[in-house]
């Protein structure tokens, strides 16, 4: 009886030392993972971004295309809203597509190693091994790693929680926080493939263009005349004062809001035109900024955007930049004044 009491034990004790032989440590995943980013020399993904920055949740179809060792395609689709725009990175700069306008904008940029990008598989590693302090969880098939982000208004949204695949070190979702630990920024990787093939015309921008606007429906065909909906921030800065001014244009009215006070700002807005012709890209001095439901563009003390037909203008000489990026970002909810 005793003798199988110790062989059971002894048994016992070689699964629980192969179990722990087989569990990887912190430090052995992040290797991996940086072993991972420099043997891929492309992918494709596929995945939902659901947004809680506003009223109602808004939820985007992403496509990403990347190749070694700076190409990248990225394709945010609301079908909701109608809203489809393109992020481009080549030889000649990085350009932001809106089809349904026929417009693209060009970017001396260093996008995207300098942000955080939930959807991008090389940035969320890059967050991972750069944060010393990230915690990590590993589960029967997932590594789980919270870690701190590296947006502009990282204050606003600080840390995320990134969960991957055991098998292959692949995305599976990722969680961007709010400083209470809500998640205002959720992406679900539905396909991730490894070293699809590539090549550079995949990122041309004009074909790129063409190739778009032939699933695009434009966004001012359903409503050719000049009326548009104001929209309002909803952040709120303590001290400031609306007032608002209504000017003909040639092409309908331009509403702009001015807010008075010691963090006074302006917010211009008007009816999108489309282009005639999308042959050659506006060339844009400041940054691509991703505001969560578009793609705008930043300079020292500007934002601008294009959002469901309407471009809207965000310009000031008091507000920081975290405090230009709030308030751009909330005005997209209900109306409100």
């Amino acid at each position: 009886m005793k003798k199988r009491l110790l062989l059971l034990l002894a048994g016992l004790g070689i699964v629980l030392t192969l179990a722990a032989c087989g569990t990887k440590s912190q430090e052995d995943v992040t290797k991996d993972l940086s072993k991972k980013v420099e043997e891929a020399e492309s992918y494709k993904a596929k995945a939902k971004m659901t947004l809680q920055m506003g009223t109602d949740p808004q939820t985007y179809d992403i496509e990403v295309w990347h190749k070694d060792p700076s190409y990248y395609r990225v394709n945010l689709v609301n079908a909701q809203k109608e809203q489809s725009q393109m992020i481009l990175r080549n030889d000649e700069g990085v350009f932001v597509l809106t089809p349904a306008l026929n417009k693209s904008f060009k970017f001396q940029s260093e996008w995207p190693e300098n942000s955080s990008q939930a959807y991008l598989y090389e940035s969320l590693v890059k967050d991972i091994l750069e944060d010393q302090e990230a915690k990590f969880t590993a589960k029967e098939d997932q590594y789980v790693f919270e870690t701190k982000t590296r947006y502009q208004n990282s204050q606003m949204l600080p840390t995320q929680e990134i969960t991957l695949k055991k098998s292959d070190l692949s995305p599976v979702s990722v969680k961007v926080m709010d400083t209470e630990g809500n998640a205002l920024v959720t992406v679900d990787f539905t396909e991730v493939k490894f070293n699809e093939k590539l090549d550079q015309n995949d990122f041309d921008m004009q074909k790129n263009m063409t190739r778009a606007q032939l699933n695009t429906v434009p966004v001012l065909a359903e409503n050719e005349s000049d009326e548009f909906s104001v929209m309002y921030p909803e952040y709120e800065l303590s001290g400031v004062e609306l007032q608002e001014t209504e000017v003909e244009t040639e092409d309908g009215k331009r509403v702009i809001l001015t807010y008075k006070g010691e963090k006074s700002y302006t917010l211009i807005q008007e009816k999108a035109v489309a282009m005639e012709t999308s042959s050659m890209a506006t060339s844009v001095s400041g940054e691509p900024v991703d505001l969560g439901f578009t793609i705008g563009a930043m300079t020292d003390n500007t934002i601008s955007w294009t959002y469901q037909g309407v471009e809207y203008m965000l310009a000031s000489n008091d507000l920081t930049e975290e405090e230009m990026l709030s308030v751009a970002q909330s005005v997209q909810g209900d109306v409100v004044k």
